[in-house]
């Protein structure tokens, strides 16, 4: 078959599973499936063949991420389960007092609380942020709006163990350690710079309080979460919808038993986990290669020594019953995230046998710049149309995965590249946008300006860092 035609079957496959999505509101794991198909029939791959393609390229992500999403996924909600979230966000607040509250909360949801799902994590801390939003300073609540909405949808995406940076790294085949650390080199700048950015516009005049900011419904009571003053004192609890229906989560009870736990030793088993990935990295980088640091270094074991000490400390501060509905939650919220990456990288596998690989690698072949730029367009279109980060992220990326050996770029670029494009353009086809629009009572117009504008600021700043990264790797 001609490159041509093999161009336009890819580009037919895409946007056919887009279409889908969008259009007729296929599932998107059905509808990457369909592509897969359509795209190995029509490059002349046949059934079988066709088939075993996916398969196995559903097996092999599965073998690479499957355990790391589940462990990640089951630590954050535990962690959801012992109140530890809106702790944290207290003692940031008393620590670092109002006014820096929108850089040190952003900093922490992106980088050590990535095994939180995000819906879960928006639920927990919204109400907290929005009643200390006026003593920030001016446009407080357009401040803390977009600190929430950049670290989350940017830790997902390049900060391991977001489920969305694990998957990337599955895909592309880069060590988790390496990806841990380079996103980390990524999203801290990232974040500080966009949301000091996106403050400048709203004291230049760009945050209109009249147009878009909206009485939250139940403000005074704390409708919607868990209602907690400055302080952090409970008074009652429920569960929260988003705007366009969904129910993201059932913010769990804290009880007085809860308190008693330090705080710092809640989050030790995480951290750990986090240490150990990244000592397991440098290890590697640096040759040194001994039996126990490659044991523990291993992200599945790393994590799962963080699990195991999550429910051990969980299991102290809410009993068995609470560790049981953290994970039986867990398992709930990781099934259609695992799905998802596997047919994402069905899709990759497909790509990678019908030949693109070695048609854009004569394309890219001169330049180390252009297929960085090519994946985070494409991630950026995906995503504007689909309105998931993680599915165009994978999906990006797996059209250039097959060639990134060929083209002498570390994989690790490829996978922050996809993942920055994946951030332009969060809009309402976002669950995440309706969560920041109702939590932090913005109207719809002001939700475009913190979450879709926002984002896609930090989604330009965190390329031009891929870019700044390229230099030296």
């Amino acid at each position: 078959m001609s490159d041509t035609a093999i161009l336009i079957n890819t580009a037919v496959a895409v946007l056919a599973a887009v279409l889908l999505i969008v259009r007729f509101k296929v599932n998107p794991v059905i509808a990457l499936i369909i592509g897969s198909i359509y795209l190995g029939l029509s490059t002349g791959l046949g059934v079988t063949k066709t088939i075993e393609t996916i398969t196995q390229g559903f097996g092999d992500i599965m073998v690479e991420v499957g355990l790391l999403v589940a462990f990640g996924v089951l630590m954050g909600s535990i962690l959801n389960e012992t109140g530890a979230i809106s702790r944290l966000v207290e003692h940031l607040l008393k620590t670092f007092g109002p006014k820096r509250l929108p850089y040190t909360m952003a900093l922490a949801v992106s980088t050590a609380l990535q095994t939180i799902f995000l819906d879960v994590l928006l639920v927990i801390s919204a109400p907290l942020a929005r009643r200390i939003a006026p003593k920030i300073g001016q446009h407080g609540t357009a401040r803390i709006a977009t600190a929430m909405a950049i670290a989350g949808e940017v830790g997902i995406v390049l900060m391991v163990p977001g489920v969305g940076a694990v998957a990337l790294a599955g895909l592309l085949g880069v060590p988790f350690g390496k990806m841990m650390i380079f996103g980390f080199l990524i999203v801290v700048p990232t974040v500080l710079i966009s949301v000091a950015i996106m403050s400048f516009f709203f004291s230049r005049g760009f945050w209109k309080a009249d147009s878009d900011e909206q009485l939250v419904l139940g403000d005074e009571s704390g409708t919607g979460a868990r209602k907690l003053d400055v302080a952090g004192q409970e008074e009652e609890i429920s569960t929260t919808t988003g705007s366009n229906g969904t129910a993201p989560a059932v913010v769990s009870v804290q009880t007085q038993q809860q308190r008693e736990t330090p705080l710092f030793l809640l989050f030790v088993p995480l951290l750990t986990s986090l240490v150990l990935i990244a000592g397991g990295a440098v290890s590697e980088m640096l040759g040194y290669e001994a039996g126990w640091i490659l044991l523990v270094g291993n992200p599945v074991v790393a994590l799962l020594i963080g699990l195991i000490g999550t429910i051990l400390v969980a299991r102290s501060a809410v009993g068995q019953k609470g560790v049981d509905r953290g994970i039986a939650s867990g398992f709930k919220e990781s099934g259609q995230i695992l799905l998802l990456t596997g047919v994402g990288g069905s899709l990759a596998a497909t790509v990678s046998t019908a030949g693109l690989g070695d048609i854009l690698g004569g394309f890219f072949s001169a330049s180390t710049v252009a297929p960085l730029v090519v994946v985070w367009g494409i991630a950026a279109l995906l995503h504007i149309a689909v309105g998931s980060v993680t599915l165009s992220g994978i999906t990006a990326a797996g059209l250039l995965a097959p060639i990134a050996p060929t083209l002498g770029i570390d994989p690790v670029l490829i996978a922050l590249a996809a993942g920055s494009g994946a951030l332009f353009m969060v809009h309402v086809t976002s669950n995440t946008f309706w969560l920041l629009q109702s939590l932090f009572g913005q109207t719809v117009r002001g939700a475009l300006k913190t979450v879709s504008i926002g984002v896609s600021v930090a989604s330009i700043v965190a390329l031009g860092m891929v870019m700044i990264l390229n230099i030296f790797i």
